[in-house]
């Protein structure tokens, strides 16, 4: 018997061919895809919840930034920045346990490399100087959160300074050792941090004890601060200083 012909092998497509012949819709490998963004953590301390839940959303929308913590209070603050080591820190002046002026002096020594951004319900002149003494590299106003913060952040993040221009004129007349700007002396430059704090409280209408009490301080440390405010404001009694201090802060929003 005649052995049987292997059938013929079907001829090979060129390689163009084959290439051409592949899907146009094929998804890209892996390897092709861009690399994630890296975000920037972005810590946040206010007494108030409705505030940092909307900072929060604020910040969820910027897709190089995200919120790595929160805090209500200065204790709680200073371990959670320490442990979460931030790339930047909003304080809000007034908090459950002390001022933000403290806190950012605080931070200033425990946490050099974390800057901070001041977020506060109070005018930039009564607080916004001390601030940045403090430590502050930028001082913003609540009023205009919405539309500046994130501007704000990523100043301070690129290494600037972020504050008003009203406020920039400030600090550069004092600096060159000219007259202040019109509007720029306030009555309360002449008060240490913790005698305007005190000063602040006298004019929410706490007394000694209750203000004692939210400064972890004696009655007559508070007391010893009052007469310091009165002596270097000139004014001749408590009742004269509180009514002074109520009307002032009323001003000031």
């Amino acid at each position: 018997m005649k052995p049987k012909k292997k059938a013929a092998a079907a001829p090979r497509q060129p390689a163009a061919r084959a290439a051409a012949s592949a899907p146009k819709n094929a998804p890209p490998s892996p390897a092709a895809a861009a690399p994630p963004v890296a975000k920037r953590k972005v810590f946040l301390v206010d007494d108030h919840p409705i505030v940092r839940e909307r900072l929060g959303e604020l910040i969820a929308q910027e897709p190089d930034l995200e919120v790595c913590g929160e805090a209500e209070d200065a204790i709680t603050a200073i371990k959670a920045i320490e442990a979460a080591h931030p790339d930047v820190a909003v304080v809000d002046i007034t908090l459950k346990d002390t001022y933000g002026i403290e806190l950012i002096k605080n931070l200033k020594e425990r946490c050099p490399d974390v800057p901070v951004l001041v977020l506060s319900m109070h005018d930039e002149s009564l607080y916004g100087e001390r601030a940045i003494r403090a430590g502050a590299k930028g001082y913003l106003n609540k009023q205009e959160a919405t539309k500046k913060v994130i501007p704000a952040l990523r100043a301070i993040l690129a290494g600037q300074m972020f504050v008003s221009e009203k406020m920039t004129a400030t600090i550069l007349q004092r600096m060159s050792g000219g007259q202040k700007v019109e509007g720029g002396g306030q009555p309360t430059d002449v008060l240490t941090d913790r005698e305007l704090e005190v000063f602040q409280l006298l004019g929410q209408g706490l007394g000694v004890k209750q203000i004692a009490d939210n400064l972890f301080v004696s009655v007559k440390t508070v007391e010893a601060h009052r007469e310091h405010i009165k002596q270097k404001m000139g004014f001749k009694s408590s009742s004269e200083l509180l009514r002074f201090a109520f009307e002032y802060l009323m001003k000031k929003g």
